[in-house]
């Protein structure tokens, strides 16, 4: 059976040659022969035809500013139309290996191994497991809104090429769309002319959830379903299993910008998305169930649930029962339709929470199988039912995030005004007065008097004093979690607990509205974890949070700046004995433990296969529930096409349930002291070296000159400065900024550098390499981290890299230069040994993308070398090398 009519190469064949004639068309005969004397330059070098790539730089350099722009502009709109490429050929190959069985990490691969115990541990890691992807807001997503807009259209027309049977006719007429759309594409401005603001942003996510994830999660259900039934004895019932979170809309950390407007307009929007997606599913919903009412019993329930309806909104029964005569089931549905437009409504009837929906739902389908309607059930009731679980009235609940630095200022001028010099106590002198105020029954300060404060205590206190009214009008669960950066110490959660006390949103012993989250993310904190959640765990004032909470805590990890602080290996090892060290103490304190992992996009800030991760967490931290962001391009990677998405969450899905089975049967992993011993030393080796090279006299400035780290700042991809307060420094600078330009000029140190320092500390303290073997085979951990490293280590071009370095200063780039790549050559060396293997990577499929794309972004980095040598620039320059640094961030497809 033959499931497609086209492959990869001719996509990209078929798209270049397109682009050549637009480009063409477009400009001219000279611009387009300019921009392919330039691709046979890179191409000719890459193969072994040309010793170098002089002739490649002198086409640029010798452009007048117009045509480099131009060449700019071919290659960046080149690689947005050879990633569609590929994302169609990944799309190909989920099919096929679907079609044949053999699709890896499947619903199907799950259930067969949850079938090897018993129906009451199944029904266990079922409800323990809940998988909660955090959409962020984080300015790592190089395109604009619009231009994603016109590839989804052209990735449309891709996959009825390749997945229809056309007369050729019709595939002239889907050219002919590809055509329009690739010369719009060509006429829209690729870089934004304004900064996009918040909700901006919040659109942004918002569009993922209502377009793909929507439609897609009944479906896993579904599968999951079936896989489960054929795998386990028994009637299982499928709980809830995701649930979709955000922070577009609602991160103020280090974010002005985002205010209680913002986020309550947030609230808003989502909840109008969501609720006329149900009221079109509703109404399909309608055109299944035309059961006349006469030859059904529709039941008991079913018919009270109906007439309840018919009191709360006797003039809309009236019409129902006009238009459906003999439908109950019609009739019941254009009610549901009505009371879900009647939610925030000021007319009576409305829902007043998604559970009402649900039981609703659940009514209808007990009365079809009480009519042998099974399949209808099943098939048309129980996705939409799976939906409201996930999605609620909110479609994604949001996070609220604030640096604790705010939170203690706030209090700190709060407080003064009633006599408390707040900033003068001890640590121990402030957790007894927050716990003593919490524990009050009198309000201590008034929230919404913020006239004598500044201008950021007085933001704070205004979004707590919010909270209390978008929790009454969105409901708790809209928006319910309250994680705080940068936190220290004990006194960071309970200033966020006083707030809320104040703000009404708790209210102990019988209610606390939200989840505290501490984001530990600096050694300091991850090392103090005993200190800081053993002295909440014994609060007596934290205590009752727990206990009004279901005594859960989440807690987050910050793999940003740590790796930042510490670098890649350091950083890794650290999280991992912290989050074993993490379970622990919430295991001492009979508290379950959500471990929120603050990824990035990025190898270097967490990033990386979803799945694996998953896998190679310690035992002792999965208990069933996971909460990990999902941030930047890497958003619209995993869930812009809908197979992919959908994909992606079958991976997480069958990673998780796998994980908690491996944590029930052996709740501590077995790893054996001596590769504890090993990593230690690996680790501690590999932090020193990092930090001497990071703390070297003028290694900020080799950074500054031999990357372009000065564009990327002024670029305008989020809504969040690039630098915490404006300063050069690198532990001021953000995570997503230092990797953004480490990857533009294919040194991609951040994910790799001090790897080999560390491995080569370990032998050269008697360790083996027979070892570090047997650790690479047996160990999820330090297989994950080492074939991590081989991603960014083959992603990195070390001569790309060394034109960059040609930028700074003579005496900067004979100190750092060299000692950068004598620490890649040496890792690579290392990783191939252990892996025991010719290459750097374990995917094929990465060696046949690098080919493919290596000479293509080859001219967009010596086109923003010379721009970026240049000190007058032009506008046109300008803008050139801005375009420059959005083609090269499609071709790597990472920025940050």
């Amino acid at each position: 059976m033959q499931l497609h009519n086209r492959d990869v190469r001719q996509d990209v064949r078929e798209l270049g040659a397109l682009l050549g004639d637009v480009l063409e068309g477009q400009t001219s005969r000279g611009a387009f022969e300019t921009v392919e004397s330039c691709r046979r330059a890179a191409i000719d070098y890459r193969s072994g035809e040309l010793e170098s790539r002089e002739s490649l730089v002198t086409e640029l350099e010798g452009q007048s500013p117009r045509r480099q722009r131009t060449v700019a502009r071919a290659f960046t709109t080149y690689f947005e139309l050879i990633n569609l490429a590929e994302e169609r050929e990944r799309v190909r190959t989920i099919r096929a290996d679907s079609q044949a069985g053999s699709l890896e990490d499947s619903l199907e691969a799950a259930a067969e191994e949850l079938g090897e115990d018993d129906v009451e541990t199944v029904r266990q890691i079922l409800d323990d497991v809940l998988i909660e992807p955090t959409f962020t807001a984080h300015p790592t997503e190089a395109r604009r809104k619009t231009v994603k807009s016109k590839l989804r259209e052209i990735s449309t027309s891709l996959e009825t090429l390749d997945e229809r049977l056309l007369t050729n006719k019709e595939k002239a007429q889907v050219w002919q769309d590809i055509d329009a759309e690739v010369t719009s594409l060509w006429q829209t401005p690729q870089v934004r002319n304004r900064q996009p603001d918040p909700e901006d942003e919040a659109r942004n996510v918002q569009w993922y959830l209502e377009n793909t994830l929507f439609d897609v999660v009944g479906e896993v259900y579904d599968e999951l379903d079936d896989a489960i039934d054929a795998e386990v004895p028994g009637d299982l019932e499928i709980p809830k299993l995701f649930e979709f979170r955000s922070w577009a809309g609602s991160d103020r950390d280090g974010n002005p910008y985002v205010t209680p407007e913002v986020t309550a307009n947030t609230l808003e929007r989502q909840r109008s998305v969501i609720l006329d997606r149900y009221r079109d599913q509703l109404k399909r919903l309608s055109g299944v169930l035309s059961q006349d009412g006469s030859r059904i019993d529709a039941g008991s329930a079913f018919q009270a649930s109906l007439e309840r309806d018919r009191e709360r909104l006797p003039g809309s029964a009236r019409t129902a029962e006009q238009r459906y005569p003999d439908e109950p089931y019609r009739q019941k549905l254009k009610l549901m339709r009505e009371r879900l437009r009647r939610v925030g409504d000021v007319r009576p009837g409305g829902y007043d929470d998604a559970d009402e929906l649900r039981d609703d739902l659940e009514v209808i389908a007990e009365s079809l199988r009480a009519n042998d309607a099974d399949s209808v059930a099943d098939a048309h009731v129980d996705p939409i039912r799976r939906r409201v679980a996930t999605f609620g009235f909110s479609l994604a609940s949001l996070d609220l995030r604030d640096h604790q630095q705010k939170h203690t200022d706030a209090i700190a001028e709060a407080l003064e005004r009633e006599g408390v010099d707040y900033r003068t106590l001890s640590e121990d002198e402030r957790v007894e007065l927050l716990t003593d105020a919490v524990l009050q029954d009198e309000p201590v300060i008034d929230l919404s008097e913020t006239t004598d404060l500044s201008d950021d205590s007085a933001r704070v206190l205004e979004l707590f004093d919010s909270l209390a009214d978008w929790q009454t009008e969105y409901g708790v669960h809209a928006i319910d979690t309250y994680c705080i950066s940068m936190t220290e110490e004990p006194s960071h959660v309970l200033e966020v607990l006083f707030l809320a006390d104040q703000a009404d949103v708790v209210s102990l012993p019988e209610h606390a509205g939200i989840d505290i989250v501490p984001l530990l993310e600096t050694e300091y904190a991850l090392s103090g974890a005993r200190r800081i959640m053993g002295t909440l765990f014994e609060n007596e004032a934290y205590a009752q949070v727990l206990e009004a909470r279901g005594r859960t805590q989440e807690i987050m990890l910050g793999y940003s700046d740590s790796n930042k602080e510490n670098g890649f290996l350091a950083a890794n090892w650290s999280l991992y004995k912290n989050q074993r060290r993490l379970g622990e103490i919430c295991d001492d304190h009979d508290v379950t433990m959500r471990l929120f992992h603050g990824r990035g996009g990025s190898i270097s800030r967490g990033g990386g296969p979803m799945n694996e991760a998953l896998l190679a967490l310690p035992n002792s931290t999965v208990t069933g529930q996971v909460k990990f962001t999902e941030q930047g391009e890497a958003i619209a990677e995993k869930y812009a096409n809908p197979r992919i998405a959908e994909r992606n969450i079958e991976q997480m899905l069958n990673a998780q349930l796998r994980a908690r089975k491996q944590a029930l049967d052996r709740p501590e992993e077995e790893v054996r002291e001596e590769w504890f011993e090993a990593m230690e030393t690996m680790a501690d080796a590999a932090r020193r070296e990092y930090r001497d090279l990071l703390e070297s006299d003028g290694f900020v400035q080799y950074f500054e000159q031999a990357t372009p780290i000065t564009v990327i700042e002024n670029l305008d991809l989020g809504s969040r400065p690039a630098s915490r307060s404006g300063e050069r420094t690198v532990e001021d600078l953000r995570a997503i900024p230092w990797v953004f330009s480490w990857t533009q000029s294919r040194c991609i140190l951040p994910g790799w550098y001090a790897l080999a320092t560390g491995i080569e500390a370990y032998l050269e303290d008697g360790g083996s390499v027979d070892t570090l073997q047997t650790m690479y085979e047996e160990w999820p951990f330090f297989r994950t981290t080492l074939d991590n490293a081989a991603l960014s280590l083959s992603r990195t071009e070390l001569e790309i890299a060394d034109r960059y370095a040609e930028l700074a200063e003579t005496d900067l780039r004979e100190r750092f230069f060299p000692r950068v790549t004598d620490e890649y050559e040496r890792a690579a060396d290392l990783i191939t040994e252990i892996g025991q293997r010719d290459q750097l990577h374990t995917r094929d499929w990465l060696g046949e993308n690098l080919e493919r794309r290596n000479p293509y972004v080859d001219p967009l980095n010596m086109l923003q070398v010379y721009l970026l040598g240049r000190t007058d620039r032009t506008d046109i320059e300008e803008r050139t090398l801005r375009l420059t640094v959005k083609g090269i961030a499609a071709g790597m497809k990472n920025t940050g």
